[in-house]
């Protein structure tokens, strides 16, 4: 197709923010990918946000592969609204559609070129993350993520060149009984499992260069029960870990903000604090 972005988004003045960002997620449950994006940006940062439409969603890796159309149908429209760079969240969708590592980034390629505005999938963005902080040897948290799942991103890892040490998710590291006990969680759990849960991958990898975590696993902080994810803990993770934590949710913010030429004004890890040694760099 032949498209051309309008020229009046390239007028500051027809624009809210100076930075505007879409997001998507996958059809089901609320993400806070928007909104903890959002907390760590400068307020010249704006985020809007669009959920996929999947009737009678059931998680499945096919519905992913069926539905992989629909990423060009939110690219598009959120270049019609004037964003400068979209997001896409949900780890699986890179394996799913089969397209392989390089497909995959033909495919972001292509979109990013024929709509104007550059597009980047979290399951794409950990490959360029971990190659970004020339890392080789990783472990993985799969988190709550179904085998089939966490297999496939292992698989997708591997592809990309990655020597994955261990792999597995809750179930396999002894937290819970089943995958359903997992599933009756709805991706949230208790806050001390995500220190658990590392603390046991790094026992199993002691030689990883950098330990990892899959989706976008929520965690209740303790007092006030606020659902938090990695990219708020990883703070405290890499110091008690003593290697970097590379994550599904903090490696698509980085990706973001990469592209932007900004960084967050919050502390955060190794990660998307490289950013600012790349704002100083350019300065």
């Amino acid at each position: 197709m032949t498209y051309q972005k309008d020229s009046i988004w390239s007028e500051p003045k027809n624009k809210l923010f100076p930075h505007q960002v879409g997001f998507t997620c996958p059809p089901h449950d609320f993400d806070a990918a928007p909104s903890d994006f959002l907390r760590m940006a400068p307020e010249t940062v704006g985020v809007h946000g669009r959920m996929l439409h999947v009737p009678n969603y059931q998680h499945e890796l096919s519905q992913r592969k069926h539905n992989f159309d629909l990423l060009e149908e939110y690219v598009h429209c959120m270049a019609n609204n004037g964003v400068d760079v979209c997001g896409q969240v949900g780890s699986n969708w890179v394996h799913a559609s089969g397209l392989g590592v390089e497909g995959i980034k033909a495919f972001c390629d292509r979109l990013s070129d024929t709509y104007e505005t550059p597009f980047h999938m979290a399951g794409y963005a950990m490959v360029e993350a971990l190659r970004a902080m020339n890392v080789e040897k990783i472990a993985l948290n799969a988190v709550y993520h179904w085998p089939s799942w966490w297999q496939g991103t292992v698989g997708f890892l591997k592809e990309a060149g990655f020597d994955v040490l261990w792999a597995g998710n809750f179930v396999d590291q002894g937290w819970f009984a089943s995958q359903q006990e997992v599933n009756d969680q709805r991706w949230c759990f208790d806050g001390e499992l995500a220190q658990k849960s590392f603390d046991y991958v790094a026992e199993k990898a002691p030689n990883a260069d950098a330990y990892l975590a899959n989706g976008m696993a929520n965690f209740r902080r303790a007092g006030d029960g606020l659902a938090q994810r990695f990219v708020a803990l990883e703070v405290e993770l890499e110091q008690r870990l003593g290697k970097p934590v590379i994550t599904h949710d903090n490696a698509l913010y980085w990706r973001l903000f990469k592209t932007l030429e900004l960084a967050p004004t919050t502390h955060q890890g190794a990660l998307l604090s490289s950013l600012e040694t790349e704002g100083n760099n350019r300065a």
